[in-house]
């Protein structure tokens, strides 16, 4: 068996293991960095109207239907171009010039520049001509094998180990070992795992952040936070550990990566928020989909799978819009692939009258679980036994959220449906009204 040692233990801190010397140490690193986020940040809030121009003459627009496209007149799609140049910009800046100090500097890995890439195009060609799903699928694919090519599988392996390490030393991994003759490992199974962990994190996150891209500003923003919380965690792991291969190849990139991902959202978000002139289009969705599963994949580590959870939380609710898509579909016997107006956005716009105010209600909500996971990711980090009350409050905010969305949900398929369809008093809890003939409601 191999004996699974405490990384965070066991390295050297790169500062003093006090609060003031972790501040100092952390502001010393955003300093260095910070070129990468101005470089990001001017690049696509320059490149975003030229690209605007662009899709309007190319007539590369998104028409408005008052159904589930709430937008009140035509607008340019290719926005996600913008944000890709804006992203490659300052990673290329990033490259060339920032030294984040006298530590050895490890750059963003190409795995993720590659991977990167093939999700820009595939969103492009489907921008601009509505690519199979399936198609889509493949790139995303690819984008997740690149990942797959780093050594031994640096983004899966070790979220895998932390899975799988309790149950395979609690009497599996003896039975495993006996009845394969040693053929089978455990670095060959964490191996394995984590590969089919990274196509389902890529997956997963690419149409989770598509899905909830449907008012505007509301992807930009939200991830805009999200990102935020990843920074904020990468910056403690660069203040806490020395930088180097061995002892945390992804110390850096992390700061950078979030850096240049915050800088590319927030040049984009003033020509997206309400009213938008330009939209992401998949080019954008999937590609900040992605982006935020390597941020998720990076912050993971071998000894704490709790800064994956971490990862996990601060992405919350692009999983939850998900997870209720598809629990609605099925309940419905409707196909996953199905479209309707009923995602958490939809219903946030019904609740408060205004794209505006539904969009700033979800950048509350994305902010809570932002703190939450970056209050965990500390907790660990730090050493202090409390995760469990961060658990507690994400589970209860976590289910409550997708209770609410599924019951507004519901009373808006009844209040669509004909009234003979569904029983008033089921979902509502007030009586049903047998003095109406049954007819179909207004919509």
């Amino acid at each position: 068996m191999i004996e699974q040692e405490s990384s965070l233990a066991s390295l050297a801190p790169a500062v003093p293991a006090t609060g003031e010397g972790i501040l100092v140490g952390a502001m010393s690193v955003l300093n260095e960095a910070a070129p990468v986020f101005l470089v990001a940040f001017l690049v696509t809030v320059v490149a975003t109207p030229v690209v605007r121009l662009m899709a309007v003459q190319a007539g590369i627009i998104d028409k408005p239907d008052q159904q589930r496209k709430l937008h009140k007149y035509p607008v340019a799609y290719l926005g996600g171009l913008a944000v890709f140049l804006g992203l490659v910009a300052a990673l290329g800046v990033s490259y060339a010039f920032v030294g984040l100090g006298e530590r050895d500097f490890m750059p963003v890995p190409w795995e993720i520049l590659a991977g990167m890439t093939a999700i820009a195009v595939v969103g492009f060609l489907d921008d601009l001509d509505s690519m199979h799903p399936w198609g889509k699928v493949a790139g995303q694919l690819l984008a997740a094998a690149l990942l797959c090519y780093s050594p031994d599988n640096a983004f899966g392996t070790p979220i895998a180990r932390g899975l799988l390490y309790p149950i395979l030393h609690g009497g599996v991994g003896d039975w495993l070992a006996g009845s394969t003759s040693g053929i089978v490992t455990e670095e060959v199974i964490y191996y394995w795992v984590g590969i089919v962990l990274v196509a389902v994190m890529i997956l997963g996150a690419c149409n989770a952040a598509n899905l909830i891209d449907g008012l505007d500003g509301l992807l930009a923003g939200t991830s805009s936070i999200m990102a935020a919380g990843f920074l904020a965690v990468g910056l403690l792991l660069a203040a806490m550990l020395p930088f180097g291969v061995e002892q945390g190849q992804f110390v850096a990139a992390r700061v950078v990566l979030a850096l240049a991902l915050l800088g590319a959202l927030l040049g984009f978000l003033p020509w997206n928020f309400s009213p938008a002139v330009i939209f992401l289009g998949d080019c954008g969705s999937m590609l900040i989909g992605y982006l935020l599963a390597v941020c998720i994949m990076m912050q993971a580590q071998e000894d704490s799978i709790s800064l994956f959870f971490a990862g996990l939380i601060i992405f919350a609710l692009p999983i939850v819009d998900t997870l209720v898509a598809i629990i609605r579909r099925k309940l419905a016997g409707l196909p996953l692939s199905a479209a309707d107006a009923n995602h958490i956005h939809h219903q946030a716009k019904r609740l408060t009258g205004s794209v505006r105010k539904a969009v700033l209600l979800l950048y509350g909500v994305t902010a809570a679980f932002t703190l939450l996971g970056v209050g965990l990711a500390a907790l660990q980090l730090f050493e202090r036994p409390r995760v469990l009350v961060i658990y507690s409050i994400v589970f209860v905010l976590f289910t409550g959220l997708i209770c609410v969305a599924l019951k507004a949900a519901l009373l808006e398929r009844w209040r669509v449906a004909p009234r003979a369809e569904s029983a008033p008093e089921a979902l509502s809890g007030e009586p049903a009204d047998d003095a109406k003939p049954a007819g179909p409601a207004k919509a």
